[in-house]
């Protein structure tokens, strides 16, 4: 082997290692600096934050009565149809009962001889006290016993008429009548149709009557939206059958409650139909207003990190992040409220993610 060798391989070996760690130093020492400033940042805003949500609901109608006959009797006459519109009072079916006319008669021939005796008893007392002004004429006894006797014949009169109208308003259960104007919804007899109270002779209704100008919109709110619907005031609500058009509820009634299975609050809201577009049964899409109010902190919704050890924010301050924890409000999409150690001043990355880890060393460009 040539002698020069001997030296020169040595050589190149020293060489090769002092620009090995030259390199591992300067990769170290550009690890160590902050990343390029290409990540976006954005200041916390304060004002007045308002949302919406969309639920489902149904319209109900305002009032809804299933009519049955009160006593066992037969059809006797229709009047009113399915779809037909009724008012308040209006017949809708006329019954009959023989024997109810029996009873009456009955009830009446009764009601006559008990106002004969009395008037009997009466003019007989009346005589009798005429008679007593004379001294020595009537004893004391025979005149109470006359007036015992008229108010016990009194007494047996009233009964007789108690008897008769009672008589006379089962006779008026035989007409059906509306108890509320709106529509026919359902029919279930005919003329000639046996019927009665309900399980005793009837096991479907006459009639099923629904007011129809006026409707419920009812709306089951889950738990976490009680708080923020927006009460005595206005909502609106779309319907799938009729597309492209809005429609106005007013919030009326709230159950105070929470349902057990479903943890949400029963919220009832008038709707007013004069039109009759809308129908009974229908379900509606509910806008479901929400307001946080108090000025709320909110910030772009890609700024809000869910991770698995909860919801955080990352705050960078002197080129370092750092996750603040959070609680998230409601959303519209675009912004979502946040509670938590974060003020108006603070630069909060835009898009947060799980790659930037608590205490990196970064540059992010600031807020204008």
């Amino acid at each position: 082997m040539n002698p020069l060798y001997k030296y020169l391989i040595p050589a190149i070996l020293i060489f090769s290692l002092h620009s090995c760690g030259h390199e591992e130093k300067k990769e170290t020492k550009k690890s160590a600096e902050p990343s390029s400033p290409d990540i976006e940042s954005v200041h916390p805003t304060q004002a007045d934050f308002s949302s919406s949500t969309t639920i489902p609901g149904e319209l109900q109608p305002y009032q809804k009565v299933d009519i049955y006959a009160k006593i066992s009797s037969f059809v006797k006459k229709l009047y009113v149809d399915v779809g037909n519109e009724v008012k308040a009072g209006q017949l809708l079916a006329t019954l009959e009962a023989p024997e109810i006319n029996s009873q009456q008669s009955a009830a009446s021939s009764a009601l006559k001889s008990k106002e004969a005796l009395y008037i009997a008893s009466k003019a007989k007392y009346d005589r009798l006290k005429e008679t007593s002004r004379t001294p020595g004429t009537i004893s004391a006894l025979d005149l109470e016993q006359a007036l015992a006797a008229q108010k016990s014949d009194l007494a047996q009169l009233e009964a007789a008429r108690a008897s008769y109208r009672e008589v006379a308003d089962v006779k008026n259960y035989l007409q059906i009548r509306a108890p509320f104007s709106g529509n026919i919804a359902m029919r279930n007899v005919s003329a000639g149709a046996y019927v009665g109270p309900s399980g005793k002779g009837s096991d479907l209704p006459m009639f099923s009557l629904v007011q129809q100008d006026r409707l419920r919109l009812v709306v089951n709110v889950p738990e976490s939206y009680t708080g923020l619907l927006n009460r005595n005031g206005e909502i609106k609500f779309s319907i799938q059958s009729i597309p492209g058009e809005t429609f106005t509820a007013r919030v009326s009634r709230f159950a105070g409650a929470l349902d057990n299975k479903l943890r949400s609050q029963w919220v009832e809201m008038d709707v007013y139909n004069k039109e009759k577009r809308l129908l009974p049964g229908m379900v509606a899409n509910v806008i479901l207003p929400l307001n946080e109010n108090n000025k709320s902190l909110s910030v772009p919704s890609s700024a809000v990190l869910n991770s698995t050890l909860g919801v955080f924010v990352i705050r960078v301050d002197k080129n370092k992040a750092h996750w603040i924890p959070v609680t998230s409000g409601i959303a519209n999409g675009e912004m979502t409220t946040i509670i938590g150690q974060i003020s108006p001043k603070d630069i909060i990355v835009k898009n947060a993610s799980e790659e930037i880890r608590d205490g990196q060393n970064i540059r992010v460009k600031l807020p204008k």
